[in-house]
C-alpha cells in the first residue's frame, strides 16, 4: 500500500492529520503507542477545532519531537541523550520548510487559510499536506541518522 492509500485508509477510519502522522511514524519505527495517537487529536482542525495553525504544523512537530525530544525518562536504558540544539534546529528547519510550503500553496499556515472554511476542500487538498509532511519529516530524521 502506497503512502496516500494509507492516509487515505486512516481517514477514512477516522483519524485526523496529526494522528494520521503519528500513526505513520510509529508504523515506521515498529512501535505501538496508542496514548500517543490519542493525544495527537487534541490537533485536529487547527488545534481544538480552533482552525489555527494548521495540525500538520503541529503534528510533525510533535512527531519529530517524539524521535528527538527530551523523554519523561531520560534515564531509562533505551532512551537517548538528548540534544537541545539538535531539537531545535530539526524543529527550525520542518517549522521553515512547512511555512514556506503552506504561504506558497494555500496563503497560509492556519486550517482556516488552508481549507477556506470548506470540508470539502479539506478532504481534498489534507491528504496531500499530509503525505508531503510526513515525507519531510523522514527526510528531515534520516538526514539526522535519527531513524
Amino acid at each position: 500500500m502506497d503512502l496516500m492509500e494509507r492516509i487515505m485508509e486512516l481517514t477514512d477510519q477516522g483519524y485526523c492529520c496529526a494522528q494520521i502522522l503519528a500513526i505513520l511514524l510509529l508504523e515506521t519505527v515498529g512501535e505501538e503507542d496508542p496514548g500517543f495517537v490519542r493525544a495527537m487529536g487534541g490537533l485536529q482542525y487547527g488545534v481544538g477545532y480552533s482552525y489555527g495553525c494548521c495540525g500538520c504544523m503541529t503534528g510533525g512537530a510533535a512527531i519529530l519531537s517524539y524521535k528527538i525530544g527530551l523523554g519523561y525518562d531520560a534515564d531509562a536504558p533505551d532512551s537517548q541523550e538528548y540534544d537541545k540544539e539538535l531539537h531545535k534546529e530539526v524543529l527550525q528547519e520542518f517549522t521553515q520548510w512547512f511555512e514556506q510550503e503552506m504561504k506558497a500553496g494555500f496563503g497560509g499556515t492556519d486550517c482556516s487559510t488552508i481549507i477556506q472554511g470548506s470540508m470539502a476542500r479539506c478532504i481534498e487538498v489534507c491528504p496531500g499536506i499530509i503525505a508531503s509532511t510526513y515525507e519531510k519529516c523522514m527526510e528531515i530524521l534520516e538526514e539526522k541518522e535519527l531513524l
